[in-house]
């Protein structure tokens, strides 16, 4: 098995897109042959006009976004709860009110670290049942004989509860006044921008009490204009034609919101925006300008908008100071800085929206949907090179931000990692996992355009593999792909879907569509047909990830010239050139070694495919291959040309070494179990057989070294001695 087919797709996962950016597509509908979507089982609670108003948040420090220090918003400050009779079914309140399905643990003594502020509950007393914490039994808001080191920490369950909206009910910057604001979406008007993907221009609306409403644009700001269109993943706005939208509000009348919008310019939403006072519209409902607001965005390059049908590239990301890695969809990942021309981290000490933000526009995304940290995203390689980063958010590039060059004691444990909003292509609409058992695997059923009409089917399984797996799992929001099946008999997918409508597939991995990837026209070619030979996947929320340490091949790179028969092993495990076949015992081979080391960055162990009964015993090197050819080892002229290669079959794949704190989980003595733990590497010695690339037969000159696992070019020279 290829190296290759064992690493991860490189970007959180997100699970589903946010409804507030599908709300953007309601007015196009379903294809025919869609589903309907599913109806929202969310209510938000109807609470009686004595129930304290509270506002709930998670926080802390390492934590993943569904855990942390319970903290609580109430009276214009916020404060944390007291572990006091803190119970599950406490937690399970607060999860709940957070949006999340369920509770699944919590923590005492200020897990996450001490928080600030009044303590606002104490020896609260909950059934679990309650709509709000605030009406759980307690001493009273703010009566507690609590310090900060008994802060309570909650873990919810990382599913949301299906159709969940943050509704803001504290009184947002207006005295004694509930806003609610359930969505928001960019509406387009004009014809030209009513077919495009992604929407960029049109009227901002909000649902308000389930109706859509426009906003008054007496107030609104260039700034405001900047938060809509990062809330949508567009890193920037742009100037409209007002001309053409005065005469539409002419036609049509508009029905707008009651309050105006007052934002900085750098918040990551519009619900962390001020509301401003209450509009005086006129009596015929208009407002005093009679114009409602319109914004214009600029996509990243990656979302340029096109019609549905001419998508055909592959997505490539090209950034010279600034990059993700380790993230399972496009627009999240560990976020890594190009210095002193070495790749290296961000430390997570004061990492916040804010500066996350600055990332994702950079990058050609939205603002920042979450800041995650404690390498929630896998771990780096090389050095720290920031540390306590503080951005204004207005920056072109996090480089620019204030960080500290004095703090540098962080570990790769702290590394910084982000989330960021992207446009909403509709990509998910037109692809899905059917038969299969649970919601991350089945067989792969696409919906494409025939005789006029859209209909669901197979994808031919023929040379379908992992890294066209990779673009099904990213393209639904169901992570990394663990497996591609060429067969999928076990899984019985819509009958009426069994006919091929997709065959030739080849992706790099990188796509955002399985539409994107090189495929056959309308000439299919399939000769084992759909059905039970279709093309299959399951998918995985997290995956490993594996590192090349590329000094480590340049520190210990050397030529050996090596006799014959010192080499039968290796001949006997294809690790020489095809002319070795025809050379004396007494000849010597001239070999380009090298050690490596392969790092598990990832956020589970890499193991072997197969299990370890069906390893293969080599008598001459004593020990058992779990793979066919764990790494490929190649030398290209400086055209591309490819003049020599070798490769690595895992010999010994376990636990070398570990970063501190991390115990060694593999190890191969005695017929023990192969993989590589996260946090750990496996080295590969330059004395091992097999280590090299023989160039027996190539003339001294400079060449290209290339280690896939993943690529990694040096340029070398080899001249005689």
């Amino acid at each position: 098995m290829l190296a290759s087919k064992h690493l991860p797709c490189c970007t959180v996962i997100l699970f589903v897109l946010l409804k507030l950016t599908l709300a953007q597509y309601e007015h196009l509908g379903y294809p025919p042959g869609y589903p309907d979507p599913e109806q929202e089982q969310y209510t938000a609670p109807q609470l009686t006009p004595d129930t304290p108003r509270i506002q709930l948040r998670l926080a802390g420090d390492k934590r993943k976004h569904n855990e942390g220090r319970v903290e609580v918003f109430y009276n214009g400050e916020w404060g944390t709860v007291c572990d006091d009779d803190f119970t599950i079914h406490a937690a399970q309140v607060v999860c709940r009110e957070l949006g999340y399905l369920e509770a699944i643990s919590w923590s005492p003594s200020s897990k996450y670290g001490k928080g600030q502020g009044p303590i606002w509950f104490d020896n609260l007393h909950c059934t679990g049942k309650e709509k709000t914490l605030a009406l759980c039994p307690s001493n009273g808001i703010g009566v507690s004989d609590c310090k900060h080191s008994e802060d309570v920490g909650v873990v919810c369950s990382d599913k949301r509860i299906p159709g969940f909206k943050f509704i803001n009910t504290l009184p947002n910057h207006i005295e004694n006044l509930d806003i609610q604001v359930e969505d928001v979406r960019i509406r387009p008007i004009l014809s030209s921008y009513r077919k495009r993907i992604p929407v960029t221009e049109g009227y901002v609306e909000v649902k308000d009490g389930g109706k859509w409403k426009q906003i008054c644009n007496t107030e609104w700001t260039q700034f405001n204009s900047r938060v809509i269109c990062g809330m949508f993943g567009f890193p920037g706005e742009r100037k409209y034609n007002a001309r053409v939208y005065k005469m539409f509000a002419r036609r049509r009348k508009p029905t707008y919101w009651d309050y105006s919008v007052n934002c900085t310019g750098n918040e990551a939403h519009l619900s962390s925006c001020k509301l401003g006072q209450a509009e005086s519209l006129k009596s015929n409902g208009t407002c005093a300008a009679g114009l409602p607001v319109v914004v214009s965005c600029v996509p990243g390059r990656a979302f340029s908008p096109t019609p549905m049908s001419g998508f055909r590239k592959a997505f490539r990301q090209e950034q010279p100071l600034v990059r993700l890695r380790g993230g399972a969809i496009v627009g999240e990942g560990r976020v890594e800085v190009l210095k002193n021309g070495e790749w290296g981290t961000i430390c997570d000490d004061n990492w916040n929206l804010l500066s996350a933000s600055v990332v994702c526009r950079e990058l050609g995304f939205g603002t920042a949907k979450e800041a995650l940290s404690g390498g929630r995203l896998g771990q780096g390689m090389g050095p720290v090179h920031m540390n306590e980063v503080e951005c204004s958010g207005f920056e072109k590039s996090i480089t620019e931000c204030f960080f500290n060059k004095e703090a540098l004691g962080c570990s790769h444990e702290e590394d910084a990692a982000v989330r960021c909003n992207v446009p909403a292509m509709g990509f998910q609409e037109r692809l899905r996992l059917s038969g299969g058992r649970t919601p991350y695997e089945g067989r792969v059923e696409v919906l494409v355009e025939r005789n006029g009409s859209l209909v669901w089917g197979t994808v031919c399984s023929d040379g379908w593999g992992t890294m066209e797996a990779m673009v099904v799992c990213r393209q639904l929001g169901l992570g990394f792909a663990s497996n591609a099946f060429q067969e999928t008999w076990y899984w019985p997918g819509e009958v009426s879907a069994d006919a091929v409508v997709m065959s030739g597939v080849r992706c790099s991995g990188t796509e955002m569509s399985l539409s994107h990837c090189l495929h056959h026209g309308a000439h299919l070619s399939c000769p084992r047909g759909g059905g039970r030979n279709a093309a299959g996947v399951s998918c995985s929320e997290t995956a490993p990830d594996l590192v090349l340490n590329p000094q480590v091949v340049e520190q210990t790179t050397y030529m050996e010239d090596r006799p014959m028969f010192m080499l039968q092993c290796a001949f006997e495990e294809n690790c020489l050139a095809s002319t070795s076949n025809q050379v004396p015992a007494n000849s010597y081979r001239r070999l380009l070694r090298f050690s490596s080391q392969i790092h598990n960055n990832g956020q589970s162990d890499f193991r072997p495919k197969a299990s370890r009964h069906s390893w293969v015993w080599h008598d001459c090197h004593r020990h058992y291959h779990s793979m066919e050819v764990f790494t490929l080892y190649d030398l290209f002229s400086l055209n591309g040309t490819k003049i020599a290669e070798g490769h690595k079959a895992s010999f010994c794949l376990e636990d070398s070494e570990c970063d501190e704190g991390i115990e060694k989980r593999y190890e191969c003595a005695n017929f023990g179990e192969q993989g590589i733990t996260v946090g750990c590497w496996d080295t590969y010695r330059h004395d091992i057989d097999c280590q090299w690339v023989d160039i027996t037969d190539i003339k001294p000159g400079d060449y290209i070294f290339q280690v896939t696992f993943p690529i990694f070019s040096c340029s070398i020279s080899l001249t005689e001695e």
